[in-house]
């Protein structure tokens, strides 16, 4: 479990904490049923107000699959859902995480991201152009090759969780936690699944997501790009400032400035923004994706 910031819950309303209960109450019936993941985000939205919700199973050598999703607005559904769950995952800071190990438990996006995260192009793209000004996290292990995520956002306000809020979701974490574990170990997963879905499961260890990216960014800009200005493209991607990219690549922050306009000169753009552009296109059509 996470360690607790040091901000204490206030207290719950009687009709919070019966709201909480009773929709504690339904999930636990549910648990051996497809439904129970849409009474589990109704308990949560019971506990304190949250917008948007999208559940998530985790596998190793796979795209992370959409089992649930709760308040995503229309407008944004094909952002969120198609773009994102297609390539958009690929430089996901909770995805990378999660890949990389994280342990579960609840995290805020700020406690993941890279250190010039919400500057990047990504975060702009599929964060705010999304209607998500930020994302929490539950991250629940199931075996050493699957993990479900619970993602929460204020998808139609747009605006951050309050202090409290983020202290009431990571006090119930426990107990999400073992609900989804129970519910993905023993309970309604194996329903969500068709023979078509069972069969996409690798039968032998795939690549890595990490892999998968690394094999990804070795092949774009080819063959105008070095192998270290596609690392630095890369980390420039995912939200690291020129200091964190110097310090992941243990080089000076003055060479990290040399191989960023160098790489820029060499695709013919001037900024993160058209990096970002080329990067995805390059994507989609390397890995054959429609864009709707």
């Amino acid at each position: 479990m996470t360690e607790a910031l040091n901000t204490t819950p206030g207290a719950l309303s009687f009709q919070a904490l019966l709201t909480w209960n009773v929709g504690l109450a339904k999930a636990f019936m549910a648990l051996d049923d497809s439904v129970f993941l849409e009474a589990l985000a109704a308990a949560l939205n019971g506990l304190t107000p949250i917008e948007s919700m999208m559940i998530s199973l985790e596998r190793k050598g796979l795209p992370p699959q959409l089992l649930h999703q709760r308040g995503i607005p229309g407008d944004h559904r094909d952002d969120i859902i198609n773009r994102y769950f297609s390539r958009g995952y690929l430089l996901d800071p909770f995805c990378l995480a999660v890949e990389n190990g994280l342990a579960e438990g609840f995290y805020h996006l700020s406690e993941i991201a890279p250190d010039d995260f919400f500057c990047s192009e990504y975060y702009k793209t599929y964060y705010l152009k999304s209607g998500a000004v930020e994302d929490c996290y539950y991250i629940v292990d199931l075996d050493p090759q699957s993990k479900i995520s619970l993602s929460m956002f204020q998808g139609l306000s747009t605006t951050p969780f309050s202090a409290e809020q983020l202290a009431l979701m990571r006090a119930v974490e426990p107990m999400v936690r073992e609900l989804l574990r129970r519910f993905g170990t023993q309970g309604g997963l194996r329903h969500l699944f068709t023979e078509v879905d069972r069969a996409t499961q690798p039968a032998s260890p795939q690549s890595s997501l990490n892999q998968q990216i690394e094999a990804a960014f070795m092949n774009f800009g080819s063959p105008l790009l070095t192998v270290r200005e596609r690392e630095i493209a890369h980390l420039i991607l995912r939200g690291h400032s020129v200091k964190s990219t110097a310090r992941v690549l243990n080089i000076s922050p003055e060479t990290v400035r040399m191989h960023r306009k160098n790489l820029y000169t060499k695709l013919e753009i001037s900024s993160q923004a058209e990096l970002f552009a080329l990067f995805i296109d390059w994507l989609t059509q390397s890995r054959g994706i429609r864009v709707a």
